[in-house]
């Protein structure tokens, strides 16, 4: 009888952990579902309403971002918290900071990334420009609600970047 209790529970162990592993892998190095909480990314995401982003990691192979991309990160002011932002520079671009009418250079292994509703959002204008180590893959993707399913605008302000200009 125990012989046969084991068999059973193996029958059902054994899969659940070959799945657990696949979907793990998975998500570490293919693509995961973030959701997205707060006001900053407003009007890409509500952000108030259960929304979900299906988030692309492919991309951190080669730090592989263009300006405008959607990211998220491991915030460099609390690494127990991530967030999602916008790509505005990256690194050797000159960014116009509007708030304080100075122009910062990014440095290298670095990017500049802000929220699209900059009155409520915790950004690089608040902390500076992020490592790129701290990016967590490219939000491509709202997943959820049904209503807003589709795919995230890839977008720039516009006179605010100088592409790796040189002073």
């Amino acid at each position: 009888m125990a012989a046969g209790a084991w068999a059973a529970l193996r029958s059902v162990v054994k899969p659940c952990i070959a799945g657990s592993l696949i979907g793990l892998t998975v998500s570490d190095r293919y693509f995961s579902v973030a959701a997205v909480r707060g006001a900053s990314m407003h009007p890409t995401f509500e952000g108030m309403t259960g929304e979900y982003a299906l988030v692309e990691r492919l991309c951190l192979e080669r730090y592989d971002f263009s300006r405008g991309d959607v990211v998220t990160f491991v915030t460099p002011v609390d690494h127990g918290r991530k967030a999602i932002k916008r790509v505005i520079g990256l690194p050797g671009d000159w960014i116009s900071v509007p708030e304080t009418k100075e122009i910062r250079k990014i440095p290298e292994g670095h990017c500049w990334l802000e929220g699209d509703n900059g009155s409520v959002s915790r950004d690089s204008r608040t902390y500076g420009p992020v490592p790129l180590g701290l990016v967590q893959g490219r939000v491509t993707h709202v997943v959820w609600p049904p209503r807003k399913i589709g795919r995230v605008d890839q977008r720039v302000p516009e006179g605010r970047v100088m592409a790796q200009w040189n002073l």
